[in-house]
């Protein structure tokens, strides 16, 4: 009896996972630009190459790292990077407001979106308050500030707007145009030059800090 209630309590939450990712819009089919399984290991970094230099950034390197990266302490990933410092390693998250009105499921308003990615370093804390209350200053105090309310993305909804597997996530090359929250700090870096992911688990992405700011656009604010 209580293996068929486990069973039935794991359908169930099958269920529901897949109804929640099926009301992403617009994201059945990934785009062409967007690698398929099995693609040669450089595809991704010609792929995204080719996105940053057509857009003027110039100022950017790949590096693959060991499979076992994460499990090692910031200062040897600032090593094998060659990164200025280990203020200088980020990472993409995705944020989803749950407390988002019904009628706003996807990213089409920049200002009032579904979905944020916010980059932030690896050595500070993240604070979600922040941008709650940047977000209801950015709509002019319209729209009732219990109405952001910032949380990590599942993975496979994360996956499923950006097209990139945990650790591997990057705001280069998304399969949703997903508006982009930079961390203050990261702007005041020196030199200006940090890492993020880079579209793949072992792959690192190292940029010009202005050149990104150009291309991709993001709101620049205190969030960490």
């Amino acid at each position: 009896m209580g293996t068929e209630s486990e069973a039935m309590a794991e359908q169930n939450s099958m269920e529901a996972q897949n109804l929640d990712l099926k009301c992403l819009p617009n994201l059945d089919s990934p785009p062409s630009s967007v690698p398929s399984d099995g693609a040669d290991d450089d595809d991704t970094v010609a792929r995204l190459s080719a996105i940053l230099t057509t857009n003027a950034v110039n100022d950017f390197s790949f590096k693959r790292v060991p499979s076992d990266y994460y499990d090692w302490p910031l200062e040897a990933r600032r090593d094998v990077l060659d990164a200025a410092s280990i203020d200088h390693l980020c990472k993409s998250i995705v944020l989803v407001n749950t407390q988002a009105p019904s009628h706003i499921v996807d990213c089409s308003d920049r200002n009032n979106s579904k979905y944020y990615i916010v980059v932030v370093q690896y050595t500070a804390k993240f604070n979600a308050e922040t941008i709650r209350s940047f977000l209801y200053s950015l709509n002019d105090g319209k729209i009732a500030k219990k109405k952001f309310n910032l949380r990590l993305a599942p993975e496979e909804i994360s996956a499923k707007l950006t097209g990139y597997e945990h650790n591997g996530v990057t705001c280069i090359g998304m399969k949703t145009d997903i508006p982009v929250i930079l961390d203050e700090a990261i702007v005041k870096l020196n030199p200006d030059y940090f890492w993020l992911g880079g579209g793949e688990t072992d792959l690192k992405l190292g940029i010009r800090t202005s050149e990104f700011i150009n291309y991709v656009k993001p709101f620049i604010i205190k969030c960490s």
